[in-house]
């Protein structure tokens, strides 16, 4: 009996983690369109009203309509060929982040994208751009 109970409890503590996780992944979901479809506009729609961004360790804050500029160029000369989410986290103050790969013409780029809730929905608080 000690074992049926240890095996279930274990199972819906998989079961809760895994929802988690995708629960995660789907908040992503918009984000990671936008940035393959190299799409400063809709990325945009998920700023938090000051966005901090990095370029290979050079990272200045910026307001959400400035940050949509510096992405819209940073994406008309690194235009995407491949983009995904690799690694996805949180923690239970309401801070989600991922972690993926940006390959373009000129290298890959490993992606960090950092979303804090503010009000009711997350927002893009951070991204960095690391070259490979």
């Amino acid at each position: 009996m000690k074992r049926l109970t240890s095996f279930a409890s274990v199972l819906v503590l998989g079961l809760l983690l895994a929802v988690s996780v995708l629960a995660q992944a789907d908040g992503f979901g918009p984000v990671r369109n936008a940035i393959r479809n190299s799409s400063a506009r809709e990325l945009a729609q998920h700023f938090a009203p000051n966005v901090e961004l990095s370029f290979d360790s050079d990272k200045q804050s910026y307001s959400a309509t400035q940050a949509e500029f510096v992405m819209k160029d940073f994406f008309s000369k690194h235009a995407p060929a491949s983009f995904e989410f690799i690694h996805y986290g949180g923690s239970n103050e309401g801070t989600t982040y991922a972690v993926g790969r940006y390959t373009g013409k000129e290298g890959a780029y490993r992606m960090f994208v950092k979303m804090k809730t503010t009000g009711s929905a997350p927002k893009i608080a951070t991204i960095e751009f690391t070259k490979e």
